[in-house]
């Protein structure tokens, strides 16, 4: 084993796993691999929601009150934006637009989108290794009823509204996972860890990369997955939404059958102890912890239980 842990995450929810995870290990010890089929252009701009979300909270930049974004946030370009009768459905702050103008500027130079994703964590002072799941372009298509929608159109422009059938990542079947990622998989983690993330839409795009699955079932290591499902709803996001549409159990079990196959252990709330029985007739092993992330010291408890359970697991 190689001492490092690798983390699968999205945003909001996987932010903060990362944050408390963040405060365990030191440094590289921790790679994050950030789903970026939610990435878009927009208003000239490149856009990564998850890997944003990621870094603010790494920084903490965070908006929690909001849920996403950066804090003491100002909206001058909106409200110009507004003025001129452009595109004002998906909002720019004054704060994240730097970030956004920065890696678009850093990327028509020719960096890679893990050399400018490096180049904002080393500006914000992160030591957690932080990176794209792909540099190659992937995006992530909701089929809805209404027809194909790009994810953001759908997530921001439509709020979830139209009902899901299915999904597909545009250059998924061309898209190699980060190289670093690779390295630290092949190499052996202690431990890789699926963030209580969207699965279809944030761990999905991860999983689907050319060779992911072989690596992550050869390395050996345990992987644990937390649910973002607790009490059948969903803390934050449209993943019960969609489960329910998809004919999916909308509980952690639904979670845990999603990943059958690929996960040895999956970590629910308290609440859903009832269900560790089923979820271990599967091949999973349960943990029942509390898994609520409410505040920074639930973020790091929640972390050093995640971390204690794949090491049992590894034994």
């Amino acid at each position: 084993m190689n001492g490092k842990t690798v983390v699968l995450s999205g945003g909001v929810g996987g932010a903060k796993l990362v944050l408390g995870l963040s405060y365990v290990l030191e440094g590289d010890a921790l790679i994050v691999a950030c789903n970026t089929g939610d990435d878009f252009d927009h208003l000239g701009l490149r856009v990564c929601p998850d890997i944003d979300s990621v870094l603010y909270a790494l920084s903490n930049l965070s908006d929690q009150q909001r849920g996403w974004g950066r804090k003491d946030e100002s909206w001058a370009f909106m409200s110009a934006v507004e003025h001129l009768q452009g595109p004002t459905w998906f909002k720019l702050g004054d704060g994240d637009l730097a970030t956004h103008v920065m890696r678009t500027d850093w990327l028509r130079q020719g960096m890679t989108l893990t050399e400018a994703t490096s180049e904002l964590a080393a500006r914000w002072r992160i030591k957690t290794y932080v990176v794209p799941m792909s540099d190659e372009l992937v995006r992530t298509i909701v089929q809805t009823e209404v027809g194909e929608l790009e994810f953001q159109d759908y997530f921001v422009g439509q709020q979830c509204a139209p009902a899901v059938s299915g999904f597909r990542f545009d250059g998924i079947e061309k898209a190699l996972p980060q190289v670093d990622i690779m390295n630290a998989l092949n190499a052996g983690p202690d431990a890789v860890i699926i963030a209580p993330s969207n699965p279809y839409v944030s761990i999905d795009p991860i999983l689907n990369l050319v060779g992911m699955h072989d690596v992550l079932k050869a390395s050996r290591a345990p992987i644990v997955a937390v649910s973002p499902i607790i009490g059948g709803q969903a803390i934050k996001g449209p993943v019960a939404k969609m489960m329910t549409e998809l004919g999916h159990d909308v509980s952690a079990l639904g979670i845990a059958r999603h990943y059958q196959g690929l996960i040895d252990g999956f970590i629910i709330d308290e609440c859903d102890a009832d269900l560790s029985a089923d979820i271990q007739s599967l091949g999973i092993e349960p943990k029942v912890l509390p898994a609520i992330m409410t505040d920074l010291e639930s973020r790091i408890s929640l972390a050093q239980a995640t971390l204690l359970f794949a090491s049992e697991l590894k034994l």
